[in-house]
């Protein structure tokens, strides 16, 4: 980080002498000089230390399967996860027009909702992402814009991961979307991958594996989305909900462990430790009374609204 208005100086701690500034940095414990990018790999390990202090180990292969989701092996994300995604299901990747977030929503039917029920502009987003564009409008709240704006920098945009915007004029000509289909050895579809970046910049926004899975004990499946990062993920279960009008409500509420909510799971010390978060969104894709398919996402943090984000979806071509 570059602190605006303060001259830097080099290593002797002298000014430059052309002006120039130079990148700041710390001391270590040995007296050395550190450049603040090794600094970012320590804070990244310590994050995942709160993580696994503050969670429960769980048994991804056993009774937490359904925490399951791809992780990374380094710390810029990018799309750089969907290979090792497919090898772990003995698949392969698919990139193809017309490509969706589900091959089916009616793989989300249950005892609280039915896809037969959305408008059918609903359901085609869902069954065929890749054939929509995307516009995007947000509101912060003043609270929260400086930290929402602290954390893209320290960590989304180096990481290449939930780089959410934080200034309207960074999404102002829209995002760009690609799905891409992480198929099993039966060339079945098993997740989608959904790669969002900046029109404007083309860096990554969000970098998400997409599925559906059932909770332990639940009769109705849930919207699970993974974000992958280095040795862990955050993971979002949205429970679904069909409108008297044909829209959708997806939201992640309260709740206790096992039920729909945001997770953050590490891999530390050869084990896995998982912690609910108290991250909350809700979703609403509808039709407006012009006939244009749009979003409106609310994310709080415990019960403060820390931004709205609007989406007006259309048809390419």
């Amino acid at each position: 980080m570059l602190n605006a208005g303060h001259p830097l100086t080099d290593s002797l701690g002298t000014p430059p002498r052309d002006g120039s500034r130079v990148p700041v940095r710390r001391r270590g414990t040995s007296g050395t000089l550190l450049p603040m990018s090794s600094l970012m790999p320590r804070l990244d390990r310590v994050t995942r230390t709160f993580w696994r202090a503050t969670g429960r180990p769980v048994d991804l292969d056993g009774a937490e399967a359904w925490l399951s989701a791809p992780m990374h092996d380094g710390q810029t994300i990018g799309d750089g996860w969907l290979g090792a995604a497919a090898a772990a299901l003995g698949g392969t990747l698919r990139e193809r027009d017309g490509a969706g977030l589900v091959p089916d929503l009616g793989e989300l039917d249950g005892s609280t909702f039915r896809a037969a029920d959305l408008r059918p502009e609903v359901r085609h987003f869902y069954e065929h992402t890749s054939e929509w564009r995307m516009e995007v409008w947000t509101q912060w709240n003043p609270l929260f814009a400086p930290g929402g704006e602290l954390i893209s920098r320290l960590f989304g945009r180096r990481v290449q991961q939930l780089a959410l915007p934080t200034r309207p004029l960074d999404v102002a000509r829209g995002m760009d979307s690609r799905v891409v289909t992480i198929l099993d050895g039966d060339g079945r579809q098993r997740a989608a991958g959904w790669i969002r970046t900046l029109r404007s910049t083309g860096e990554y926004v969000y970098s998400g594996c997409y599925s559906s899975r059932r909770l332990p004990g639940s009769d109705q499946p849930s919207v699970h989305v993974a974000f992958p990062l280095e040795a862990g993920n955050v993971q979002v279960l949205l429970r679904p909900r069909s409108l008297p009008d044909g829209s959708l409500e997806l939201s992640s509420p309260p709740g206790a462990f096992g039920q729909d909510g945001a997770y953050v799971v590490v891999t530390d010390r050869g084990g896995h430790h998982a912690a609910r978060a108290p991250i909350h969104e809700e979703f609403r894709v509808h039709v407006d009374p012009d006939g244009v398919l749009r979003t409106d996402h609310v994310l709080r943090l415990w019960s403060a609204t820390v931004v709205r984000l609007h989406y007006k979806l259309t048809r390419a071509g």
